[in-house]
C-alpha cells in the first residue's frame, strides 16, 4: 500500500451514513449522539492521523437541526464538510443500540427514507462525483453499498474506476447487513460488481459467512485472491485477526479486555486505526496492532464513539 511522507497530506474521502443514535442505558433512557460505520471510521482516522492527512466525508443529511449539530462535530473533529449535501425538508437516519450483559448489541433502524439515499443523485451530486477521483483514498462500506440503492451503486461504480486510474487507493469495509438488502442475491451482486476495484478489503468473517457461505477463513483469502485483492484483512472479533498482502500471511493476536462495555464501532476503530498506520508507513501486523489497540479501548466506553482524549 501506498504511504505518504512528503510535504503534501493524503487526501482521504470516506463514504457513507451518520445517522442519530440512541443509545439505551440499563433504567431504559436514552442518550443521545451520533454515528454510523464509515462516520465511525472517519472521526477515530481523522484522531489518528491529525495533521498529517485531509479526511472528509461524503453524505447527505437534511436541513434541519439534527443535521446541523452533525456538521458542527464532524468540523469539531477535523472532518472536512465540503463534499456533504443539505437537501431542503430531508432528514437524516435514526437508529437505536440495545446493549445485552456481554455487551453484545442489537440495533433497531429508521432510515428508509434519510436523505442519504439521494447521495449520488441529485445535481449537487455531479461536481462531488467529479472531484472524488483525485483523493488519494476512497473508503466505503457494504453499507455504503445498500444506502446508496442501485442508481447510487452505478455511480460509485464509476467513479472508483475513474480514481483507479488516477492512481487512488480503494479501501472497503465489507459491514453486511442483511436487512438493508431485498435479498442476499442482490447483495452479493453489488458485492461482486465493486470488489475487482478494492486494494485493501477489511473484512469481518462472519459477514463474510453470512454473505458468502465461505466454509472458514481459508476460503475467504482464496476467493479474494481469485479475484486480485492485493490485501486482505480478517478480523475475528476477540480472535486474531487474519491478513494477506502481496503473498505474505500474518496474524496478529487481540488485546485481551476484562471487561466488554459495548461492542459497537469495535471493527470500525479497528479499520481507521489500521490504514492510518498503514499510510503512515506501518507493516500489515504493526497495523493490526494499532488496529487491536483502539478497538479494545472502544469496547470499554458506551457508545460507537469514545470521549478524545
Amino acid at each position: 500500500m501506498k504511504t505518504f511522507s512528503g510535504p503534501n497530506p493524503p487526501r482521504i474521502a470516506l463514504i457513507g451514513e451518520c445517522m442519530i443514535e440512541l443509545q439505551q442505558r440499563a433504567d431504559g433512557s436514552l442518550q443521545q449522539s451520533f454515528g454510523g460505520d464509515t462516520l465511525n471510521t472517519a472521526v477515530y482516522l481523522s484522531r489518528e492521523l491529525g495533521e498529517r492527512a485531509r479526511v472528509d466525508y461524503v453524505t447527505a443529511l437534511g436541513d434541519d437541526s439534527f443535521s446541523d449539530a452533525m456538521c458542527q462535530s464532524w468540523v469539531d473533529e477535523g472532518i472536512g464538510l465540503g463534499m456533504v449535501q443539505r437537501l431542503p425538508g430531508r432528514l437524516p437516519g435514526l437508529y437505536c443500540i440495545q446493549t445485552d450483559a456481554a455487551g453484545e448489541r442489537r440495533f433497531l433502524y429508521w432510515r428508509n427514507e434519510a436523505a442519504v439515499r439521494d447521495c449520488f443523485t441529485t445535481a449537487a451530486a455531479t461536481p462531488i462525483l467529479a472531484a472524488l477521483p483525485d483523493y488519494d483514498v476512497l473508503y466505503f462500506s457494504g453499507i455504503t453499498l445498500a444506502v446508496l440503492g442501485e442508481e447510487g451503486r452505478k455511480k460509485l461504480i464509476e467513479t472508483l474506476v475513474e480514481a483507479r486510474q488516477r492512481a487512488a487507493q480503494i479501501v472497503f469495509d465489507n459491514n453486511y447487513r442483511p436487512r438493508l438488502w431485498s435479498s442476499v442475491e442482490q447483495a452479493r451482486t453489488a458485492y461482486r460488481e465493486v470488489l475487482p476495484y478494492v486494494d485493501l478489503a477489511l473484512l469481518t468473517l462472519e459477514d463474510e459467512q453470512a454473505l458468502f457461505h465461505f466454509s472458514g477463513a481459508e476460503a475467504v483469502f482464496a476467493a479474494y485472491q481469485q479475484i486480485g485483492t492485493p490485501q486482505v484483512v480478517l478480523k475475528r472479533g476477540a480472535e486474531s485477526c487474519l491478513i494477506r498482502c502481496n503473498g505474505e500471511h500474518f496474524e496478529v493476536a487481540a488485546q485481551r479486555v476484562d471487561q466488554v462495555l459495548d461492542t459497537t464501532a469495535a471493527g470500525d476503530s479497528f479499520s481507521a486505526a489500521y490504514l492510518a498506520s498503514r499510510l503512515g508507513g506501518g507493516t500489515p501486523a504493526q497495523a493490526a496492532e494499532a488496529g487491536h489497540r483502539l478497538a479494545s479501548r472502544v469496547i470499554q466506553v458506551p457508545g460507537a464513539l469514545i470521549p478524545r482524549v
